[in-house]
């Protein structure tokens, strides 16, 4: 046995308790993530329940041209990429802009009330959410439609319009997420030396001066790895709520590659149409990711790996 084998009986050995605390979340993944990976071998079979996966036959990339040949693909394909990159513009540097305004805040009750407020729709759940945007945007019932009839607007179906979709979907989730996405910037933010702010407070720098010079340098490494793991899920759009949303008439609009799994995968039993579909997003996210981190490691000091 080598050197470097009995250095590391040595160390577990010797802190057997860390590492055993590690077993219960090493299963886990094992057991719950890594093992079900196998079952992506019926992407590329004629599954049949009965057969089960190693006795259905090999079809090769069949499901996958299914797909690319479907007359809507590009459609869903637009869908999906436009409501996640609307969403990562807004949504992103939404609570990025709330913790700075946040650490300026010196009234203390002020402070945390404005935290409750913008922290509490988070723990709505989405069916909730999406019954509180429905009822909202219903005609002649819905607050927000009884607001425009009050300016002058002619009652409107909001949830109808096909291009109102995106905006309804992306900005909800704004409301809904900012306040607990800024919690993260916040600890951040805590963080910062005070002798920095000192020392700024005694050159005359203004509030403005102090964000730009040290706040936000201070955020950067933090928000180049939210940046890199939220563009390697650009490709896993929610499904529930975007299909609670869905009506017939802002399907053109709001079927994405998710919905559409489960209506013709699922609901189908196309089992092998649909680990086909999950696999090409799966594939576009793994791309992205590390794309996206070896361009952050080239222009920063931050990166994953």
């Amino acid at each position: 046995m080598g050197p470097r084998k009995k250095s590391v009986g040595k160390k577990i050995k010797r802190h057997w308790q860390l590492y055993l605390v590690l077993v219960l979340p090493v299963l886990y993944l094992v057991i719950f993530k890594y093992i079900p990976m196998g079952g992506i071998v019926i992407a590329f079979k004629d599954y049949n329940v009965i057969k089960g996966i190693w006795g259905s036959p090999w079809v090769g990339l069949k499901y996958f041209q299914q797909f690319f040949d479907s007359p809507n693909f590009w459609l869903y394909f637009k869908n999906t990429l436009g409501i996640s990159l609307y969403g990562l513009s807004i949504g992103f540097p939404a609570p990025i802009i709330l913790a700075l305004a946040l650490n300026e805040i010196r009234n203390g009750l002020f402070k945390k009330t404005v935290q409750m407020v913008s922290y509490a729709p988070y723990f709505i759940s989405t069916v909730i959410m999406v019954s509180i945007i429905i009822v909202n945007l219903t005609p002649n019932v819905g607050m927000i439609s009884k607001f425009f009839e009050f300016i002058g607007v002619t009652n409107t179906n909001f949830m109808g319009i096909p291009g109102l979709f995106k905006s309804i979907y992306v900005w909800s989730d704004v409301w809904q997420f900012t306040g607990y996405g800024a919690i993260i910037y916040i600890a951040a933010l805590s963080g910062v030396n005070p002798e920095l702010y000192e020392s700024a407070k005694v050159d005359g720098a203004s509030r403005i001066q102090k964000i730009l010079n040290i706040d936000i340098p201070s955020l950067i490494p933090v928000s180049v790895i939210l940046l890199i793991l939220n563009l390697g899920n650009i490709m896993k759009l929610g499904f529930e709520k975007i299909y609670l949303m869905q009506n017939a008439l802002n399907l053109s609009t709001s079927e994405v590659i998710s919905t559409y799994v489960y209506k013709v995968g699922l609901l189908g039993s196309s089992f092998s149409f649909s680990a086909a579909i999950g696999f090409f997003n799966s594939i576009i996210n793994l791309i992205l990711l590390i794309t996206v981190n070896y361009i952050a490691r080239k222009l920063s000091n931050s990166s994953l790996w």
